[in-house]
Order: structure tokens, then sequence, then C-alpha cells
């Protein structure tokens, strides 16, 4: 497949390219990414930052900001969709393949494994354990991922403010994500085409720590490379492509199976999810899960946020939740398959659907998105969805610390306004104190995120033993 979609483009190039960057390393760096990729986009974002561009060198500080700002007006996860788009940039259509998968798979295989568990066992001990463990130190790389990606884009006061806004809107007012979106992109083009130097990337007051990786001193510079031009005759091929491997199993499985058999149920709900999850997985897990329980039966109350539990504490893209509810709906009808044969080819299916779709805008997209790159005013208007979405990120991570620290959270009501609030005296001391340790850890100590991880596992999984054993 890669070598029909290379044909269309440019002549073949070499291993190296341009850019002296071996394939090979690049591929070792990309399983190290997927490896390290906990806490949601923020973290899996800030993870990509340091490596690629703190570390490796391999692309500018602006370059990676004007791709991330890309990913983030697409629907599905922006963090593996930016993976897609500099291994693209990188090493042509073979290296978006490979940074894709390999984002994916990590957590496809956790997940998979916990999803048997669950499925034999149920809700034993140890894996309960494992899971309040993880939840709190997740927390903790949660809100340092928000630190990172905020001192990289909050570069003045004005980018500061959309953040704010943008917070206080989808917090306490309940603004649509796009809307958001949209409002921001539409100040920052009028910014940008103003000329003014609080729209461009990179302007502004630097509230980061270290200097910023200039795209021309980066191993991918600052040109396009000929493979990342326009080229009609590609796009139209690598769309044809990936249409067919995403289309063609649902309807082999309507003709064959019908509409009303699981897996083309699972096929289909799961491909329109694809191309409207706009602002990330939790823009969409609500309506997931009221269709998962009530329209299609495949999981019971409260089982959704076991699914979420596992996809927030595994690597990989949240939305990877999915999986678990695909694995659970194809489990409890299975037909004439085994249940776990069933529930198997159920979460592959949900993944395949849920992931062509992203090469598809990378590859069809990306070229036209690098010729952009000097447009003041798209620059302008990406920089401020930018800001926008730290406030956005931010509200997940206040979200995921009420659900994390607190058994209890209510709902306040003043007209227009509805803000979520603990019960304080629900408060989850254990959760407090692993989650304050695993936050001393990573600011103070620098501990890396696995070993943080590891030793709050190990942790939740001994209180959780030792308050049964109570």
């Amino acid at each position: 497949m890669t070598d029909i979609i290379e044909r269309a483009s440019t002549p073949a190039a070499p291993e190296t390219y341009n850019h002296g960057i071996p394939f090979g390393e690049a591929f070792r760096v990309w399983l190290r990414i997927a490896a390290l990729s906990f806490g949601g986009p923020a973290g899996q974002i800030a993870v990509m930052h340091r490596i690629l561009v703190d570390e490796k060198r391999w692309i500018g500080e602006h370059r990676f900001l004007h791709a991330l700002n890309y990913c983030m007006l697409l629907p599905g996860p922006e963090a593996q969709q930016l993976a897609i788009y500099i291994g693209w940039l990188l090493h042509r259509t073979a290296g978006g393949l490979v940074a894709g998968i390999l984002f994916v798979l990590p957590g496809f295989i956790a997940i998979l494994g916990l999803s048997y568990i669950y499925a034999a066992f149920g809700n034993v001990t140890v894996v309960e354990g494992l899971f309040f463990g993880l939840k709190a130190a997740v927390l903790a790389v949660v809100v340092q991922a928000v630190f990172r990606i905020g001192s990289r884009a909050l570069k003045n006061r004005l980018m500061i403010g959309i953040a704010a806004t943008a917070f206080v809107a989808i917090f306490v007012f309940r603004v649509p994500f796009p809307l958001i979106i949209l409002a921001a992109g539409i100040i920052g083009y009028i910014g940008g085409r103003s000329g003014s130097p609080l729209f461009r990337v990179g302007g502004g007051h630097k509230t980061g720590s270290g200097p910023t990786l200039r795209d021309e001193d980066s191993a991918l510079g600052e040109e396009t490379p000929v493979h990342a031009r326009p080229n009609l005759v590609w796009s139209f091929k690598v769309s044809a492509v990936f249409l067919l491997l995403w289309l063609v199993p649902l309807a082999l499985l309507y003709l064959y199976l019908g509409p009303n058999d699981v897996f083309t149920q699972i096929g289909v709900f799961f491909s329109k999810m694809a191309v409207v999850t706009f602002g990330g997985a939790y823009a969409v897990l609500a309506y997931v899960a009221q269709e998962a329980v009530q329209n299609f039966g495949w999981l019971k109350p409260g089982e959704m946020l076991d699914g979420l539990g596992m996809a927030e504490t595994t690597p990989g893209p949240l939305i990877m939740v999915v999986q678990f509810v695909g694995f659970m709906g194809a489990y409890r009808d299975p037909g004439s398959l085994d249940p776990m044969t069933a529930a198997t080819l159920a979460a592959i299916l949900t993944t395949w659907v849920t992931f062509v779709p992203c090469f598809l805008w990378i590859f069809l997209g990306a070229p036209f998105i690098e010729q952009l790159r000097g447009n003041v005013a798209l620059t302008g208007a990406m920089s401020a969805i930018t800001a926008a979405v730290v406030g956005v990120i931010l509200n997940l991570a206040v979200w995921f610390a009420l659900h994390t620290l607190f058994a209890q959270v209510t709902t306040w009501h003043f007209g227009a306004i509805s803000i979520e609030a603990p019960v304080l005296g629900s408060i989850v001391f254990p959760s407090l104190v692993l989650s304050i340790a695993a936050a001393v850890a990573i600011f103070r100590f620098k501990a890396s995120v696995i070993a943080t991880l590891l030793v709050c596992a190990l942790a939740g999984m001994a209180w959780t033993l030792a308050a049964v054993g109570m």
C-alpha cells in the first residue's frame, strides 16, 4: 500500500533523506513515544515535544505548533494525528504509517488484555487497586502537561486571556467545544490579518523554560520537503486508498451480516464517531455511553467509567475507550462465535474504523497546511485556537481531579451557569496522598513518568488489599 501511495508523489528518496535521520532510528523513537504516551492528549503532546523538539531537535518549535494546530481542528485524537503528521514530514508515507500505528498499538494491546480480565473475572481487588493507584499518578501527569503545553503556547497576556475565557466558557457555561474553537479562530484570523505580533506563534514574552528551537536550526529545517508539497494526483490516490480501507469492511459487514448484527452496528456507529469527535474524547464520551447502555445494550450502567479508567491509565489516545465498548458489546452478543473470539474481533473492528480515518485526514490535508505555514492570518487563527485549547485541556484536568480525589461530585446551577463542585466530605484521602506524592516526584525530583506510574500502581494495589483485609 505504501508503495502505491509513494509512486503517486515524488521519486524515491534515500533512507536518510536530506535531514540525515535514519528510518530505523525514527522507528525506535516512535516506539519510545508510544510507550510513554500516558496522561491523555496533553501528556502525549508534551512527551512528543520533549523528545522530538527539545531532545532530538528533529523539528522546530513553530513547525511543531503549526502541525499541532491543524490536528486540533480535525476529528479524532490530535496527539496520534500529530505523530502521523511529523512522521510523514520526516519519512513520507511510511514514516506517517509507522508513527501512527505505533502510537495506538501499545494501548490497544493493554486495553485488550484488561478487557479479557474484566470480562472473565469482573472487578477483582488487585485490578481495582491497580486502577486506583494509576489514576492518582495520571492526575499529576496531566497537571504537568497542562503547565508544559501552556508555557509553550501562552506567549503573552492576550493568549492567556483567550485560554482563561475558553476555560470559563466550557467549565462554567458548558459552551460546546466547536463554538469555542470557531470563536478563537475568528479572533485569531482578524488579529493575524491586522499584523499584530500578539497573534504570531512565538510572539510576545516567552514563559517556557529554555530557548525555543527555531525551525531553521532543526534537522528538518524550515523548507518544505519535496514530498510534502501539494500534489493533486497523490491526494486523489491517498484518499481513494484510505477510503477503501475504511469503508469496504463496513460494506461487507452490512451485506453479509445485515444491518442489525452487532458487528455491523459497531462498525457503523464508531465510524460515525470518527468524524464527529472534535475536541477530544470527552466531547463524545457521554453520548457514546448513553447509546452503548440505553440503545444498543453493549454496556451496563457504570461500566463506561471502568473502560475510561482503562483508557486513562494505559498508553495511547483516550478515545481507545471505545475499544472496550466494542469488546463488551460483542462479548454479550457473540452470535455463533465464542464470546471471547467475538469480543476480540469487535475490539479490532472498533479500533480500525476509529483510527483509519486519522491517516486519511493527515495524508490528504497536511501538504496544503504545510503550504500555508507563512500565511499570517492562518497563523494568527491557529495561535488563538491553540491558546483556547489550553483552556479546554485545563477543564479536563479539573474534571479529572474532581472525579479522582472525591467520591461524590455535585452540580450547582445559577441560571445559565452550571458548575461541578466536589462534596468535601467525600474526599478520598489515599488518592489525595498518592496524587501529591506523584506531583512531588514529577515536579520536584523530575522522576520519569513510567517510574511514577509504576510506583503509584503498586501503592494503589497495596492499599486496596490492605483495606479489604481490615
